[in-house]
């Protein structure tokens, strides 16, 4: 006589139900994989341990193509530590991206890495504009 608990082949069937129930999201984006396991990761913390998230929480998604973030930075580049705009000194706009496309030396060669790269550049309001763009509404 089989117990109940095992199929035939011995393994345990609640852990087989368990994978069986773990959908494979296939999402063309790693930004809609990473919305996908967030939503399932508060999934279960609601489900198991009654903990709720926050009502307004907030994903951010950059303002350029998820495909950017896969294009290679050239060979033994490092990123450089750049000066920081934030429209409260007496740089202009101008001289901030001139300064910006220099210290990016050989990224400057593709323009989606110095997209990816900018918002290093900037802190305070630059960088709150920044991070508050639409996604994918700085394309190249």
């Amino acid at each position: 006589m089989i117990n109940s608990m095992f199929h035939a082949d011995r393994t345990p069937q609640r852990h087989v139900e368990a994978y069986q129930q773990v959908p494979d999201p296939q999402l063309p984006h790693r930004q809609d994989a990473d919305a996908y396991w967030a939503d399932k990761i508060t999934e279960v913390m609601r489900d198991q341990f009654g903990i709720k998230p926050k009502v307004n929480t907030y994903y951010y998604r950059t303002p350029y193509p998820p495909a950017y973030d896969l294009i290679l930075l050239p060979n033994r580049y490092k990123v450089p530590e750049f000066t920081k705009f934030s429209e409260q000194d007496d740089t202009s706009t101008m001289e901030h991206v001139n300064r910006f496309i220099i210290k990016c030396g050989e990224a400057a060669n593709r323009d989606e890495l110095m997209v990816r790269l900018f918002s290093s550049s900037l802190s305070r309001s630059a960088f709150t504009w920044f991070i508050s763009l639409p996604p994918n509404s700085v394309i190249t």
